[in-house]
């Protein structure tokens, strides 16, 4: 009997069928349906034949971080030993290896020293990540460097919580000053 496909309107998913042996295709169907590959039952469990992806590399890791952000201005502090909490609760950015979009609250915790972030400015340089490929945790780590760059603050945190996307969110939290490496280099 010739293989067959049955297509399922609710998921959109091919289960393709030949005598007695069934196998499911948990894929979503492309356009042209070329991505409808039958599976391959192995003795005691079920191998799925993906197509090649490519693997994360360096250009990933290294994406964005060469940008060119915005000065973030500042204006003098006129008293000491106070915190401030700065938060952008609709922060976005791009993943660079898919193309899909980040959402998240990013969070800066800093105590100034001489100056003070000002706030239109700031708002402006996160802006500047909404189309930018840049893994998230090269986002909170890339804004920390940055606030401590132009506020010099006594301390600082960047806290980025970024939604889930296929099931998993990730908080990343990024302090300075930066602790220091143990005999080990870590």
């Amino acid at each position: 009997m010739p293989l067959q496909f049955v297509l399922n309107n609710l998921s959109l998913a091919g289960i393709a069928t030949r005598q007695n042996d069934y196998y499911l295709r948990c894929r979503t169907l492309s356009k042209n349906r070329k991505s409808l590959q039958p599976l391959t039952v192995l003795p005691g469990w079920l191998q799925w034949h993906m197509p090649n992806r490519q693997r994360y590399t360096a250009e990933h890791a290294e994406a964005g971080l060469d940008a060119k952000f915005p000065e973030i201005e500042t204006w003098p502090n006129q008293f000491p030993g106070y915190e401030i909490l700065v938060d952008d609760p609709e922060f976005t950015s791009v993943c660079p290896k898919t193309g899909l979009p980040d959402f998240g609250l990013l969070t800066i915790r800093y105590m100034p020293d001489q100056h003070c972030l000002e706030l239109r400015s700031l708002k402006e340089y996160l802006q500047s990540y909404r189309n930018l490929g840049i893994f998230q945790e090269n986002i909170v780590n890339q804004v920390l460097e940055d606030v401590v760059r132009w506020a010099r603050p006594v301390w600082a945190e960047v806290k980025g919580e970024f939604r889930p996307r296929g099931g998993i969110s990730t908080v990343v939290t990024a302090r300075w000053p930066r602790p220091k490496p143990g005999k080990n280099g870590k």
